[in-house]
């Protein structure tokens, strides 16, 4: 019988050091640890609580009602000839779900300090995993935007087609922003309390509780070079009936978000190396 000699020799795993890219080979091959990340995430979230996932449901309905009374009934927003409360449930559905993104993703590796300390893993899994639990929020929250809209009889017209899209560009953009401000979140943890402060500002700044035509006319440039804009507005023509395709806005949201996942990306590779040591 042939003799099997084994080296006792250590073998040490590093990460790849430079600007290298993501190996989305490695990451697939992980898929089972990030699945088990964001089973994990969407039962530590709702925990020990009394109604469960039905907090899902009573956030966003909560803030459209309070929206609609004070912007709506007292404020007079502009809505596009569209009841206030689903005009505000179809700008919060998208945002909600991006800015959770935010808050997590850029928390996440943090939290996950033990695990990133002793196993080796791709660590672009835990942040994706913030992410992709989002998911499950987004798909309750859409069914009720569908069932308010069923309410106030407002269909979708043949627009709804492009729904997943708008969906893909927004998954992306979270994913991008969570990126940078996860591995910065590692070496500053300043970056975890700005971020909520940061997503807060940023809501401000969105057609979330108004519309994109309440800008005047010569602002709107400047105005859509945020690039959730373009996400707000598609998502809401994608939804609504009776809306001009926002073109221009969600061409200029589909390339930040690319530019963001890629220069994200790279940026989470050039870090990865000293997670471990400093997280």
């Amino acid at each position: 019988m042939a003799r099997v000699e084994l080296s006792s020799a250590p073998v040490r795993i590093r990460p790849a050091r430079g600007w290298a890219g993501i190996n989305l080979r490695e990451v697939w091959a992980y898929r089972e640890l990030l699945f088990y990340l964001v089973w994990r995430d969407v039962q530590v979230r709702y925990k020990q609580t009394v109604i469960g996932v039905a907090w899902v449901v009573l956030q966003p309905l909560a803030t459209a009602v309070i929206f609609s009374i004070i912007f709506g009934n007292f404020a007079r927003m502009p809505s596009d000839h569209l009841p206030y409360a689903v005009f505000a449930m179809a700008g919060l559905t998208p945002w909600n779900f991006f800015s959770g993104a935010l808050i997590r993703g850029s928390a996440s590796l943090v939290a996950n300090a033990n695990l990133i300390s002793k196993v080796y893993f791709p660590r672009l899994i835990v942040p994706a995993a913030g992410i992709l639990s989002g998911l499950v929020d987004l798909a309750v929250v859409l069914v009720l935007l569908f069932f308010t809209m069923l309410f106030f009889r407002v269909v979708p017209g043949p627009a709804v087609l492009a729904l997943p899209l708008i969906l893909l560009i927004t998954f992306g953009m979270g994913l991008g922003v969570s990126l940078w401000l996860s591995a910065l979140n590692v070496q500053y943890r300043d970056v975890g309390y700005l971020t909520p402060v940061l997503a807060q500002m940023w809501m401000y700044a969105t057609p979330v509780i108004y519309a994109s035509s309440l800008i005047p006319e010569k602002w709107r440039w400047v105005y859509a070079l945020n690039p959730m804009v373009g996400v707000i507005d598609g998502f809401r023509w994608a939804v609504l009936p009776g809306r001009p395709a926002p073109v221009a806005a969600l061409a200029f949201s589909t390339a930040v978000m690319v530019i963001l996942l890629v220069s994200g990306a790279l940026f989470f590779r050039r870090m990865e190396d000293s997670f471990a040591d400093v997280v």
